[in-house]
């Protein structure tokens, strides 16, 4: 199940996964900027991305426990750092009650929720069953992760616009769950491979939207939508964080 740099094939398709999953986690870059520009985070919310970094720290103690993973470790520790960003300019810029409950959302989730699986899985569990245990554990929160385009679906649905749903994004999330999904599948790896096949579906699922709903010229009022690995499929452990589609399910989820 462990990654082997004597696959080649596995080795490439692990590069093009880490590529295409920074690409996906810059992808909110646009959006900070403009947050810093008006120096107000205009209603967007902050936990695609406290998910996403979330997302990212799992995928890392998990390939810790395995030799040679040093390709979802490089994607993820790319990722922690990108979302700590994203979340430290958005507490600068939030407003009083949205910067508390951001506080709080990081200390209960991305530390002492971290710390707890860290915990119990070092006590329960031992050996190669750690490794199960916690690979399964990335599955099940990925699989959460990759759910999240769901919600803007339904609004492109609905509003019949494809405005919050741009097919640059969508086609690079698609990307990036097919490499991971390669790589997962060539250097064995059940939990990698996995989520990303969701992320798979999800991915064709929009841009086949996309493609139904781009002539359409319907103006949208008030609507706004939370900003996303994503995000991550933030690609199967992947992937990067506007849980809107700029919804990153984690790029390993993305692995």
């Amino acid at each position: 199940m462990a990654f082997s740099t004597h696959n080649p094939w596995a080795f490439a398709f692990g590069i093009l996964g880490n590529i295409v999953s920074f690409v996906v986690f810059l992808a909110p870059v646009p959006t900070f900027f403009r947050v810093c520009k008006k120096k107000t985070t205009d209603g967007f919310q902050s936990i695609p991305y406290v998910v996403a970094l979330f997302s990212s720290m799992l995928w890392i103690y998990y390939a810790s426990l395995k030799p040679d993973e040093i390709l979802l470790v490089t994607i993820n520790s790319v990722g922690c750092v990108v979302e700590t960003i994203y979340v430290a300019v958005y507490i600068v810029y939030a407003p009083k009650q949205a910067r508390i409950f951001t506080l709080r959302l990081l200390l209960l989730m991305n530390f002492g929720g971290f710390c707890l699986i860290l915990l119990l899985s070092q006590l329960l569990a031992k050996g190669p069953n750690r490794v199960r245990v916690l690979g399964w554990v990335c599955v099940a929160f990925s699989v959460s992760v990759f759910a999240a385009p769901l919600s803007i679906m339904r609004v492109v649905i609905r509003t019949k616009s494809v405005e919050f749903m741009p097919f640059s994004l969508s086609l690079f999330l698609t990307l990036s769950a097919v490499m991971w999904l390669l790589y997962g599948i060539l250097s064995r790896d059940l939990y990698v491979a996995l989520p990303n096949i969701l992320g798979f579906i999800f991915g064709v699922l929009q841009m086949l939207l996309y493609v139904f709903y781009k002539n359409y010229k319907t103006v949208i009022d008030d609507q706004k939508l939370p900003e996303t690995k994503a995000d991550v499929v933030k690609l199967s452990p992947p992937i990067p964080s506007e849980v809107e589609v700029c919804s990153q399910p984690n790029p390993v989820e993305t692995g």
